[in-house]
């Protein structure tokens, strides 16, 4: 593989983790735009459990990025913009399918890692949330 095909590739894999990135940025601020809006019975409870995936999540996005700057180089990040969710459970349940579908954007172990630590957010907010229904 020739140097230019080489770079054309590695920019084209650096564009869709910075766009990914955005993503769960983007992902984590719905959360939080859903968690402002709860009202009514149980809601102190969602609250707790969205707070938690908040929390964790933030670390999730913190992690992944510095490493991804390490391990690629410079990225161009793009956060699209959030909107509240209709239904925080099909709208998680929609980000995990589309996290588990970036995983190639990320062949080191430790970097697979951190993707598991994103989807483990996620699967504790939803556990917790079903519970509550």
């Amino acid at each position: 593989m020739s140097t230019s095909t080489m770079q054309k590739k590695s920019t084209s894999v650096n564009t869709e983790v910075g766009t990914f990135i955005g993503k769960i940025f983007s992902f984590n601020s719905s959360l939080k735009l859903y968690h402002w809006h709860i009202s009514g019975k149980g809601s102190y409870a969602q609250h707790i459990a969205i707070d938690q995936a908040l929390e964790d999540l933030l670390d999730v996005i913190d992690r992944l990025t510095e490493t991804s700057y390490a391990v690629k180089g410079d990225l161009e990040i793009t956060i699209p913009e959030t909107r509240l969710p209709n239904d925080l459970i099909n709208h998680a349940e929609e980000f995990y399918k589309y996290s588990e579908s970036q995983r190639e954007l990320f062949a080191e172990a430790f970097t697979q890692a951190i993707i598991d630590d994103l989807q483990e957010a996620i699967q504790q907010m939803l556990y917790r949330l079903k519970r509550l229904q």
